[in-house]
């Protein structure tokens, strides 16, 4: 990437089709793992018009009522228009029951460090997590502005201050850089769905969401719109309603807006809908907490981090640290850190992160709140991956 540059990024409210079918996957996930920790599920969740289709292939002592699950997450995003309702469309399921493993599930919180070391990975993937010094929360400036503008969206709906908007909406932020930093809002675009075709006019739409929403977030903004800025506010006219009447969703579509908006590379995989011993996912948090902490430390201005993971092994068979020469000390000092005093083994990040528990232990489930505004870089929950309680290893020499 230049030392000058504009970069953009998107993201969607929760009520946008590929968000809905990933509420749905991970509040299956949270089911499953609330009635049974040890349950094995990946979900899976397609929308279009009237119709809403979850496959599932699951091991577990859990009994779970996926239509009803759907109809639920359906509900509560706000879809009750005659196009797409909660209680009327219909719910085709594909589900397939996995055979028990042959020995007793153990708990990782009780695992001795041997038995952590004998849980190999059970699938092959490279995961990234990044972190920079753009933002409060270490996260890229695009994709951060880009979920307040999408989170402020679906409050003004909730709160009745703009009553008309429907569930479904889409915002993008354009930053311009100078030498790597973020010196000024260059666009801003966003797409509302209005309820009813006939009112507000499109003038009162563009007038309250510049008023209600880009205002009110950018208040709280360190870099600002200028007079240069350029904004667009459903510059296409009218967006009737939106949702799975308009456009088809599909789970783990939106890979980029789940993670770094695409400033940092992500492994491709999809997150939501998988168990925590799937390490696509979880590897993925790891990593990430590792790159914050590092970042944290004051190591580097921007720092990613690569874990690549092998079937049978337990451990990464790669670490690799890249600092976009902002490192305080070279690249492979900062891996071997990592490797020293992280635990990246697919055990261990399920215990430290105690994630086959965190269902039970939240209020209306724990990975269902990862769906929607981002998995990574969150302010508002209380994610283990953002803590930053390693600096101390990467301060001592």
């Amino acid at each position: 990437m230049k030392d000058d540059f504009i970069f953009t990024s998107e993201s969607v409210t929760e009520g946008h089709p590929d968000k809905l079918c990933d509420q749905i996957s991970d509040a299956v996930v949270d089911h499953f793992l609330q009635q049974d920790p040890f349950s094995r599920v990946i979900s899976e969740c397609a929308v279009s018009t009237s119709i809403v289709f979850m496959a599932a292939r699951f091991e577990s002592r859990a009994s779970i009522d996926f239509p009803n699950v759907a109809r639920q997450v359906i509900h509560q995003i706000g879809y009750e228009q005659h196009a797409f309702h909660a209680k009327t469309c219909s719910i085709v399921t594909s589900l397939k029951e996995l055979p028990a493993e042959s020995s007793a599930p153990v708990d990782e919180q009780e695992m001795s460090e041997e038995e952590i070391e004998r849980v190999p990975v059970k699938n092959q993937v490279t995961v990234f997590g990044f972190a920079c010094n753009q933002t409060a929360a270490l996260m890229p400036l695009p994709i951060w502005l880009a979920h307040r503008l999408a989170r402020k969206l679906t409050s003004v709906r909730l709160q009745k201050i703009l009553p008309y908007l429907s569930p479904d909406g889409k915002t993008q932020v354009g930053v311009e850089y100078r030498k790597r930093r973020p010196i000024r809002i260059h666009s801003i675009t966003l797409t509302a769905g209005q309820n009813r075709p006939d009112e507000p006019s499109i003038e009162k739409i563009r007038t309250d969401i510049l008023e209600g929403v880009i205002e009110a977030v950018f208040s709280e903004e360190e870099i600002r719109p200028d007079d240069r800025t350029r904004i667009f506010i459903n510059p296409e006219g009218p967006f009737i309603i939106g949702g799975p009447s308009v456009h088809s969703g599909l789970t783990g579509r939106k890979n980029a807006i789940d993670t770094y908006g695409e400033y940092s590379r992500h492994s491709g995989s999809a997150l939501s809908g998988k168990d925590p011993t799937r390490i696509d996912r979880i590897g993925a948090y790891a990593a990430r907490y590792a790159a914050k902490n590092i970042v944290a430390a004051g190591m580097a201005d921007e720092c990613e981090v690569h874990l690549t993971y092998s079937i049978g092994l337990s451990r990464p068979v790669s670490i690799q640290v890249e600092t976009f020469g902002t490192g305080r000390i070279p690249d492979k000092e900062i891996a071997a850190r990592l490797e020293k005093y992280f635990d990246f083994r697919l055990a261990g990040i399920i215990r430290q992160f105690n994630l086959r528990h965190l269902p039970s232990l939240t209020k209306g489930g724990f990975y269902r709140r990862l769906a929607a505004y981002g998995h990574v870089g969150r302010m508002d929950i209380g994610l283990p991956w953002e803590l930053t309680d390693k600096m101390a290893v990467f301060k001592t020499s």
